[in-house]
């Protein structure tokens, strides 16, 4: 969700500045300054370096640039002209040169520019960026106008018409006062929903600016919550441009007048006026007290606005309020039961209260953070990559207490419940510990590690203000084309259910007691149910081509396959459920593919009533758009389906009017809106939010610590999976000379995967971690690096080759939208020239199987490493021999693309490597073949016997690993077929059963 910028040359501007444009200057005002004359002065080039550069919400939407000859031109021969067809966001930008000084608009009165209107009545926004320490880490100022005419028009701009952007700003370290001084660039945004073009030219600084642009008074809060009796303290500061000290005098004349609170019997009424005198040094600050009285009552919070009448400055863009705490009500009672203190608020709320607890907005989507209140929002949440800048814990804990403090000005100041994908660790907070993808979390095939990948996850969730996490997925993944693949612990749900430990490592105890603890946020199941499913090629989403698409299943597959980690879930306590943006189609009932979002059968039906979930359903992104029908019959049907909240990025206000006209006209019961409000606050207030809803920071200095780090080091290490290891070419010795080739041996990015920094994540370095190269250098290794395996290979012992694929998320992900499943030319020759070379071994960092199998020969040792995160030192620790080789296989591996989707449990099965595969470095497989094999039968028969779970385990991973030592390097469908279905029968304690399979599989040898 990017929303800025583009920078030109600051040397170049440099050279511009004495320049005067073709407008005469009077003798008062400075002469016009030029910023943009688009005659090739200012080169198209992205930050840091100086120039213009185009943005968008996908691959569609950034508009296309050109500098054009135009004998029309309001100045010079050329004009910046452009095309685009918007359906996300999209604009362009002009930064200034990172490596140079900003520029100084502060003596201006206002920026234009001439624009060729098309007269499509469409906003174009225009944004200006001051301070900070570069145009990408700026605050944003933006206004609009409308091109509503035809041909060139010269737009201008004052500066007192911007106002400061709320969402995708820099937190702290920044006054949100538009100084005008250290100005880094601006921004357009372009029209959404139209196929348009557009020319500008001649963009320039006009105008000599008043002491009313150059000073303003600010207030430190807008919301100043306050106990009934005590006095407020509304603190009110004059700030100048450059910090120069005001030349005339500013006054503040003061009332408080209106609100919900009533003056005499709730507070003291003031009035006066305030005066800073000529020369007042800029951040001097005075203070207004209102005084608040106190009585017998219980009472809703109360509203005293105090109303400002600034002269000789600019005054503040919101009325600052006094707020007088809500008190005496029984739901503000922690002493009570949850229960009751739910039942008191829902009986005092309106419907128009109810509604807004069950809308969630984008925070970058508010109109301003005033619409908390206003709309009494519930929740708010940062979709992937929509962080505060600077990225780091207190920049994230003080964006959330700002918005948390707007909610203190509703009536019953019910707190927010801010929510993130953390899928994998803090993955959007840079520095945060990042975990392997679950993929490779269910390679592990450890519940307990599970839990505590889960527990880190939470506390440094927690330590930046935020209660709620968008995870675990408990998709049960079916088909490696899927984009969302890694997202899943395996294709056996068995496998899935054995990895739900991590909502108690999310959650802590399953009765919610934990939740309120500052390292414990509520988890989300997701998503329900059947995403894993989706048949390829029934995507209608975009270029998708599986993910979104439709599950087509029996209802027996249905209950056995996909279903079955969510009673898992709910018996774990699990607080909410993301319902899937998939279609669900059960065979035989007639109805065809629904929208999941829509079924009430699979929402209130099985999760609510025969599951017994009692936590809330929120959405996913935007999903009840893709119910048929208008948007009135998408809010009833999905209300009515069981949705509790309805995650409407930017769409909030239309939601919840529209929700309270549906609930008017009786399309959705009142009843049905109660229950709704009813789930979200018992989780709010298991979650101690009503007694702390401000961020508890005190956990901050462990985010990305060694502890943390340690856990994710371990999770890298177990999830590493050896299919072959000929010749023991694995661990290696520290004494071998190593010789590293492959686009993935030294790239953070590519090894954290999607879902990391950003929604798509990227390849390079966005955070803080190690590479498996840098990993196998810290374990002590004699290694040279060669990435294209350029570098001459004579004189190794081995060759390490580390290949894979680039990071995606979702259905950009999916396999047939521009990826598949092999191995990049790059990756194939680097394998083809260093196995061609010496001993090799193959790393494969990717979220789902990569197809090798004409490789396979001269491969000596492979390894599944999926997407480790940002531990490499966990990667080096198996290669070396420091952990041994544990990981099995989490999903089939197949042969080749036509077999997909393939499945343990298939009739048909075939792999390259079958599910549960993975060799190990641990200790001497046991011999003696079949006798050792029927002595461990013996011992899977008596923990079957004895419920013995621990003695069934070792029994069977010793059977496991005795057959496929035995396999060599052939692995048949008799061998592959019951060696799959015994891990499975493993899974669900079925030990004697697991052994005759194994038995099986060996006697197919």
């Amino acid at each position: 969700m990017r929303r800025t910028a583009l920078l030109a040359s600051a040397a170049l501007l440099t050279g511009l500045l004495p320049l005067l444009s073709a407008g005469a200057a009077t003798a008062d005002e400075p002469a016009p300054v030029p910023v943009d004359r688009f005659e090739g002065e200012v080169p198209f080039a992205n930050p840091p370096a100086g120039g213009l550069f185009t943005w968008g919400g996908d691959a569609d939407d950034p508009p296309a640039l050109a500098l054009t000859t135009r004998t029309d031109a309001p100045e010079g021969t050329k004009a910046l002209t452009g095309t685009y067809d918007i359906s996300g966001y999209g604009g362009f930008t002009h930064d200034f040169a990172f490596d140079q000084p900003a520029h100084d608009w502060s003596a201006h009165k206002g920026i234009r520019f001439w624009w060729d209107g098309q007269n499509n009545a469409k906003k174009v926004a225009f944004e200006i960026k001051d301070g900070g320490a570069n145009g990408e880490a700026s605050e944003l100022w933006t206004t609009s106008f409308t091109d509503d005419f035809t041909g060139w028009k010269q737009i201008e701009i004052p500066f007192t018409d911007f106002t400061y952007r709320t969402d995708y700003q820099p937190v702290g370290g920044i006054d949100q006062v538009l100084g005008l001084t250290q100005m880094w660039g601006y921004a357009l945004t372009l029209p959404v929903g139209v196929q348009g073009r557009f020319a500008m030219d001649d963009v320039e600084l006009y105008g000599k600016a008043d002491q009313s642009l150059r000073a303003s008074v600010t207030a430190d809060s807008a919301v100043h919550p306050v106990k009934e009796g005590a006095t407020a303290t509304v603190k009110l500061s004059v700030a100048t441009t450059g910090a120069a000290p005001i030349d005339e005098p500013v006054t503040v004349a003061y009332e408080s007048a209106g609100g919900t609170a009533e003056p005499g019997k709730d507070y003291t009424p003031v009035k006066g006026e305030i005066t800073f005198p000529a020369g007042t040094t800029s951040g001097t600050t005075r203070t207004i007290q209102v005084p608040t009285l106190r009585d017998k009552s219980a009472e809703p919070a109360e509203t005293i606005p105090l109303k400002l009448t600034v002269t000789g400055a600019k005054a503040p863009a919101e009325t600052p309020q006094i707020v007088i705490d809500a008190h005496g009500l029984p739901y503000l009672d922690p002493k009570l039961p949850v229960k009751k203190r739910v039942a008191d608020l829902v009986s005092r709320m309106s419907l128009e209260e109810k509604a807004g607890q069950m809308t969630q907005a984008e925070r970058g989507a508010l109109t301003a953070q005033g619409d908390i209140a206003t709309y009494d929002l519930g929740s708010l949440l940062s979709g992937g990559g929509s962080t505060p800048t600077p990225n780091t814990p207190e920049a994230w804990a003080k964006m959330i207490d700002a918005f948390q403090l707007r909610a203190q000005a509703t009536r019953f100041q019910i707190p927010l419940i801010y929510g993130v994908d953390a899928v994998h660790g803090h993955n959007n907070l840079t520095g945060a510990t990042i975990m392997p993808h679950n993929i490779g979390i269910g390679a592990t095939r450890d519940p307990q590690l599970a839990e505590r990948t889960g527990s880190v996850t939470a506390a440094e969730v927690r330590a930046t203000g935020i209660p709620w996490d968008f995870a675990p997925c408990l998709c049960v993944t079916r088909d490696e084309r899927w984009g969302r693949s890694y997202e899943s612990f395996g294709e056996d749900p068995a496998l899935v259910e054995s990895m739900e430990t991590m909502i108690q490592g999310l959650q802590g105890a399953a009765n919610g007691k934990d939740l309120k603890d500052n390292n414990k946020v509520l988890a989300t199941a997701k998503h329900f149910v059947g995403d894993g499913g989706t048949e390829y090629g029934s995507s209608t989403t975009g270029s998708y081509t599986i993910d979104q698409g439709v599950t087509k299943v029996t209802r027996q597959q249905l209950e056995a396959v996909h279903l079955a980690p969510y009673q898992t879930a709910v018996d774990r306590g699990i607080g909410s459920v993301m319902p899937s943006y998939s279609s669900l189609d059960i065979l035989g009932d007639g109805q065809g593919p629904v929208k999941m979002h829509a079924r009430a059968d699979m929402i209130n039906g099985v999760l609510k009533d025969r599951m017994g979930f009692d936590g809330f359903v929120i959405s996913d992104w935007a999903a009840i758009d893709q119910i048929p029908g208008d948007y009135a019959s998408d809010v009833r049907t999905s209300i009515n389906a069981g949705l509790d909240m309805i995650m409407v990025p930017y769409a909030y206000k239309d939601f919840r009017t529209t929700l309270v006209d549906e609930v008017r006209a009786g399309r959705v019961s009142e009843a049905r809106v109660n229950d709704a409000v009813s789930r979200i606050l018992t989780q709010k207030f298991k979650l101690g939010l009503f007694e702390k809803p401000y961020a508890d920071t005190s956990g901050a200095a462990q985010i990305g610590s060694a502890g943390h780090r340690a856990v994710a080091r371990e999770a890298a290490a177990k999830s590493q999976v050896l299919l072959k290891n000929a010749a023991g070419v694995l661990p290696l010795k520290k004494s071998q000379k190593v010789y590293v080739a492959g686009s993935n041996a030294d790239d953070l990015g590519n090894q954290t995967g999607g879902w990391t920094i950003t929604w798509q994540g990227a390849s390079g370095k966005h955070t803080d971690g190690t590479t498996i190269l840098q990993g196998m250098r810290n374990a002590g290794g004699d290694v040279t690096y060669s990435k294209d395996a350029s570098a001459p290979t004579s004189g190794y012992d081995v060759g390490v080759v580390v290949v894979g694929e680039t990071p995606y998320a979702e259905g950009v992900g999916d396999v047939g939208n521009g990826n598949d499943l092999a191995l990049t030319p790059a990756d194939q020759a680097a394998v083809d020239k260093v196995c061609a070379a010496m001993k090799c071994a193959v790393l494969i960092v990717s979220g789902r199987p990569q197809l090798i199998g004409d490789r396979l020969g001269e491969i000596d040792a492979l390894v599944a490493s999926w997407l480790p995160g940002t531990e490499g030192d966990g990667v080096a620790d198996v290669l070396y021999g420091k952990r041994a080789f544990t990981g099995q296989l989490p999903v089939t591996w197949p042969k080749s693309q036509t077999q997909l989707p393939i499945n343990v449990g298939d009739a048909s099965y075939d792999p390259q490597f079958p599910y549960g595969w993975g060799l190990t470095t641990l200790t001497k497989v046991s011999g003696g073949g079949e006798a050792t094999l029927k002595a461990l039968t013996l011992l899977a028969r008596t923990a079957d016997r004895t419920g013995s779970a621990r003695l069934g385990r070792a029994a069977v991973t010793k059977a496991r690993l005795l057959v496929q030592q035995s396999m060599g390097s052939t692995i048949t469908p008799a061998l592959a077929k019951p060696f799959a279905e015994a891990d499975h029968l493993l899974l669900t304690a079925h030990y004697t059963q697991a052994l005759t399979k194994l038995l099986e599989a060996y006697r197919a040898r």
